[in-house]
């Protein structure tokens, strides 16, 4: 069966009408741009008190792309014998980015960091806004405001205060496909010993005012954002911090400390939240359990796992992990699996302390780690593990730093903080 195309005079369908309107009013709103974009930066270099050091070169003319086309701008050069860049002061005062307006790289980086790839970044700009940047443009882009992105959790600001507010601090690590350079030399799980990943972690702070009627922890609605890091847990732990600490971890009624049982996130939690309420997330805790009456009745699918289960995580829920302990030691005594049960034992020998789930929710804490769960999978998995993907170190980093300002509802003043930043680099 065909389907029905709409006709309009000249024998033009609605879809090229419309698209032969949008070209039409794009070449009128461009050269309007031109001109205000020239006035302006005519008007900055009128105005400019040149620096010390700083001697005027001329004028250059630069061609520049926004949302609406390309136009040419004129604009001063200044040149610093002590540095190896120049300065154009109507580009910082304008805020363009390579050659691009502010507007344009602002969807350019949303749209670089939120499509599945840089490919369908740029076919989604042009079926949706008529906007023609490559592929390889995009990428560009996203690498170099992705270097301020990345530092942006290290700004200066003022921290927030909120002396009634829980704060929740959580990580999680999950790994990233790289290229084989960056992979060089680390050890990994493969057949080999070799890695094919390099492992990300991922950070967000929370807030939580209440309970809701039947007693449930109510996460503040939009209060959590977001860090990741590619570095060691140390230096990601004060990056997380630094988080914390901006989100006002200094005067948090109190502050919580929910991640899985990985050593390395608890030390981590021991030297940089000292004073927080560390939780095991109860889900890794029944996963372990699992772990636990496998080793004890030979296998998951032996007729009392799940029921077995079901009476662990009840236990638990009533601060019953050191009797569960006892209970597995006494059951497997002297049998041959009681190494094994021994060893899956561990994660709770360890964990005594940060898993009274029933002390944790008498105090209206939560004790799943949902939240960070969600975020490894939609800011660093979705973008970042597609299939037949490989990234670089700094180009994985940049995009992650981009999605975790957006995921955070940070983007307006992430892009203020940018065109200080460039007005202040001269």
């Amino acid at each position: 069966m065909g389907w029905f195309q709409a006709q309009v005079p000249n024998g033009f369908t609605v879809q090229q009408l419309e698209g032969l309107v949008r070209t039409a009013v794009f070449k009128s709103a461009n050269a309007i741009m031109g001109f205000l974009l020239q006035a302006a930066a005519d008007r900055i270099d009128a105005t400019y008190q040149p620096k010390p050091g700083q001697v005027r070169k001329g004028r250059e003319t630069i061609e520049v792309q926004g949302i609406f086309g390309v136009f040419l701008t004129s604009r001063d050069y200044y040149y610093h014998a002590g540095k190896k860049q120049g300065y154009y002061p109507a580009d910082a005062a304008l805020g363009l980015e390579v050659g691009h307006t502010p507007a344009l790289a602002r969807l350019i980086c949303l749209e670089g960091a939120d499509e599945a790839s840089y490919q369908k970044a740029e076919n989604h700009l042009l079926e949706t806004g008529g906007i023609s940047v490559s592929a390889r443009q995009i990428q560009r882009m996203v690498q170099e405001i992705g270097v301020g992105a990345q530092s942006w959790p290290t700004r200066k600001t003022e921290p927030e205060s909120d002396k009634e507010a829980v704060m929740y601090v959580s990580a999680d690590a999950t790994g990233v496909p790289m290229r084989k350079e960056e992979l060089a030399g680390r050890k990994g799980k493969q057949p080999d010993g070799t890695a094919k990943t390099r492992q990300a972690y991922l950070g967000c702070v929370f807030t939580q005012h209440g309970c809701d009627k039947e007693g449930h922890p109510v996460r503040d609605y939009e209060s959590t954002t977001y860090v990741a890091s590619f570095d060691a847990i140390g230096d990601f732990g004060l990056r997380l911090r630094q988080e914390a600490l901006h989100r006002g971890m200094g005067t948090a009624k109190q502050v919580v400390l929910l991640i899985d049982g990985a050593v390395g996130l608890e030390h981590m939690g021991h030297d940089y939240f000292q004073d927080s309420v560390q939780i095991v997330d109860f889900y890794h805790a029944m996963e372990h359990a699992g772990k636990v009456l496998a080793a004890l009745l030979g296998d998951k699918n032996h007729p009392e796992y799940k029921g077995r289960r079901r009476y662990w995580a009840k236990r638990l829920l009533k601060n019953g992990v050191e009797k569960l302990i006892a209970q597995a030691r006494q059951e497997c005594f002297g049998r041959p699996n009681a190494a094994t049960v021994e060893d899956e034992l561990a994660y709770f020998v360890n964990n005594i302390d940060r898993m009274q789930y029933g002390t944790f929710r008498a105090k209206g804490f939560f004790i799943g780690s949902g939240v960070i769960e969600a975020g490894c999978k939609t800011i660093i998995g979705a973008r970042c593990k597609q299939s037949g993907m490989f990234w670089g170190l700094r180009g994985a980093e940049h995009v992650l730093g981009l999605r975790c300002i957006h995921a955070s509802r940070h983007t307006n003043d992430f892009w203020k903080h940018r065109l200080n930043s460039l007005l202040s680099a001269a």
